[in-house]
């Protein structure tokens, strides 16, 4: 007989094999298969802090059936530009279908990658097509590795199975809020590259997408570094810093629109204030506490994301004479501060132009000003929060020290970030301290500027997913503006496969 049983509780000290001896009393019989579906941290009460688990279980083993697939009748030649989630898995699923993807990335193997960052962390010199944005795994790589989504498709459960099938931890895919860390991100990627690469699939790194060729408004060729290729299908995963490419689809008659975005900076805070916050003084059983906050105090919401418990503030630009923040956090999540995004939201009034690249332009000023105020370098502006409220400058650190690795300098985010959302963000570090204790603190460090949150464009596309008037090409994930994070952009770059091998079949 099989049972799912939910709402099952455990203390943080107490072991996970009393699930099994729960099940085993509610089966009548020995477990023979066990499997946590979900598992969540109540910490609502801060006496009674508990950990929520709904399982399934069996007195019988359970054989798990193997997919099987459609493949193709005739097999296309299927460029993909991008080796981001959303990409990865256009040519996993492609594979699946019998379709063997070239796979085109602008970056490097994560490898060679993680080394440039490095570089560039340590001198501030940087490499415009090896970066945090740029390169293997895109730029999830370097981020905390969340897998939540506000998206309700069911391929997120897909997505997330197929994270753990390739390396990344079991419990990734039951967590009420799983993440994978950059440590994690980085091993499953290149998992996934020797998958590709070993069903027939092609991965070219160092190369730039350059160009289509159209015949009756359909797709025949590709232009790779300069060079044509014949195509019968493009995917265009890009990615949501891919700048010179918008404009390039843009001036090759794409359709693409403005998109709203946020901007802001990165907030800082001492890990162990924050876990003490959110669980009270038993916080160092449990794992280090996470907080998502919204705030309509001032003209416009406020919120925080990509919020990185232990974690550090990480140089992120992709582009000389511009500073970009982003949070990073390993698996184990042991850093001595915590980060997130404190963003307001970006409306297409605040870009001065109707031009479907304001957007971008609009970035680039913030992130200019940003390089400017940290004396024309790849050092960041900073702020202690109680000096930004005050208005006043900043002249020494507090208990928070700064984790961006290329270095700091004192700076007034007023002269870097428009009106609007400095007085939202002051509104919104006010009444966010109500909701979580601390977290306007004197101390707390502003780092600036946060300007890549999503994509400031969509390209777009039509029901069939393809772009609008061109057939062949699929604008798909975050850079075409289809989706946010991680999970979405993964699923979005399966559903996007999907669409082309519905052609052949």
């Amino acid at each position: 007989m099989f049972l799912t049983l939910t709402g099952l509780k455990l203390r943080p000290s107490q072991s996970e094999k009393q699930l099994v001896a729960l099940c085993e009393k509610k089966l009548r019989a020995p477990c023979r298969y066990f499997k946590i579906l979900k598992k969540s941290l109540d910490a609502r009460d801060k006496s009674g802090i508990h950990w929520v688990y709904s399982v399934e279980c069996s007195d019988k083993p359970r054989i798990a059936s193997p997919r099987v697939f459609e493949k193709v009748k005739r097999e296309p030649r299927v460029y993909v530009i991008g080796a981001g989630p959303c990409g990865l898995f256009c040519a996993l699923r492609l594979l699946e279908h019998g379709i063997k993807p070239i796979l085109i990335e602008r970056g490097k193997p994560v490898g060679e990658r993680i080394k440039d960052v490095e570089n560039f962390r340590a001198t501030g010199k940087l490499d415009a097509e090896s970066n945090v944005q740029f390169g293997e795994g895109g730029a999830g790589t370097f981020s905390d590795g969340k897998l939540f989504t506000q998206t309700n498709s069911p391929l997120n459960r897909e997505v997330l199975d197929t994270f753990v099938r390739f390396g990344a931890p079991e419990e990734v895919g039951y967590l009420g809020k799983p993440h994978v860390g950059s440590d994690n991100l980085r091993k499953v990627v290149i998992n996934l590259r020797n998958h590709i690469l070993s069903e027939g699939g092609q991965i070219r790194f160092s190369s730039r997408f350059t160009g289509a060729a159209f015949r009756d408004g359909k797709l025949v060729a590709v232009e790779i570094d300069g060079i044509k290729e014949d195509a019968d299908e493009l995917v265009l995963a890009i990615g949501h810093s891919a700048r010179d490419t918008f404009e390039m689809l843009f001036g090759n008659g794409f359709l693409i629109e403005q998109k709203e975005f946020a901007a802001g900076v990165r907030i800082e805070h001492l890990q162990s204030k924050i876990s003490k916050a959110q669980y009270g003084s038993g916080y160092m059983a449990l794992p280090a506490a996470d907080y998502k906050l919204v705030s309509h105090a001032g003209e416009r919401a406020a919120f925080t994301f990509c919020m990185c418990p232990g974690g550090e503030v990480i140089p992120s630009a992709s582009e000389e004479g511009g500073v970009v923040t982003n949070g990073m956090s390993y698996f184990s999540r042991e850093g001595r501060n915590a980060n997130s995004a404190l963003v307001v939201q970006i409306k297409k009034e605040d870009f001065g132009s109707g031009h479907p690249l304001a957007g971008v332009a609009f970035q680039r000023k913030i992130e200019r000003a940003a390089f400017l105020a940290a004396g024309s370098c790849m050092k960041a502006p900073v702020q202690l929060v109680g000096d930004f409220l005050a208005d006043k400058e900043s002249y020494y650190f507090g208990e928070v020290q700064p984790t961006y690795a290329a270095g700091v300098s004192f700076a007034p985010m007023r002269a870097l970030l428009p009106s609007v959302v400095i007085d939202s963000m002051k509104a919104a570090l006010v009444d966010m301290n109500y909701r979580l204790s601390g977290f306007a603190c004197y101390d707390a460090v502003l780092t600036g500027v946060e300007t890549r949150t999503s994509s400031p464009v969509r390209i777009v596309r039509s029901e069939t997913f393809e772009a609008a008037g061109l057939r062949g090409v699929y604008p798909a994930g975050e850079g075409a503006g289809y989706a946010g994070g991680i999970t979405s952009s993964a699923a979005d770059g399966l559903r996007v496969a999907e669409a082309i091998a519905g052609k052949y079949f």
